[in-house]
């Protein structure tokens, strides 16, 4: 099965029309946004003066996506710090930027939800073994993007497991 063929742009006010649309429908990162220029055959001195214009519209900002995306994936699908941090990094952000974004994160908030996804998984785990039910729950947990401490401190909390 072929994969859909986007749409070249040759026009470098359609592509900057698009771009802004691109951005205005949810925030973006500049890498998004230059992937999807190159990715509607534009160039790049043509990408670069896009981005630009874009940044100084406001339509693009490297610290209100990294915010944005900080607090949905945390709010929405349950991600830890250091999750969303992988996810920021891969996205190309600045480790300032990433920083800044993992700040907004309420301490509280965070080990509350932290206690909320293992006391969720709890149940699931089949283990009747005590030991190797805290050690599935200390892995789920790690693989949602957690630190290893606090996990610890939050399964010590926790009654029955």
């Amino acid at each position: 099965m072929e994969s859909p063929k986007t749409k070249i742009i040759f026009d470098e006010q359609t592509a900057y029309a698009k771009a802004e649309h691109y951005c205005a429908y949810q925030e973006r990162s500049q890498q998004e946004v230059r992937d999807k220029l190159y990715e509607w055959g534009q160039h790049q001195n043509v990408v670069e003066n896009i981005i630009s214009t874009l940044i100084t519209g406001n339509f693009l900002n490297e610290e209100r996506f990294a915010k944005a995306y900080a607090r949905g994936k945390f709010n929405q699908k349950g991600w830890g710090k250091l999750k969303i941090k992988q996810g920021l990094k891969f996205k190309r952000v600045p480790d300032v930027l990433i920083k800044k974004a993992l700040l907004t994160i309420d301490g509280d908030a965070y080990i509350e939800k932290l206690n909320t996804i293992l006391t969720k998984k709890a149940p699931l785990v089949k283990e009747k073994d005590a030991y190797k039910r805290r050690y599935k729950l200390q892995q789920y947990a790690l693989s949602r993007g957690f630190e290893n401490d606090i996990i610890a401190d939050v399964l010590k909390g926790m009654s029955e497991i």
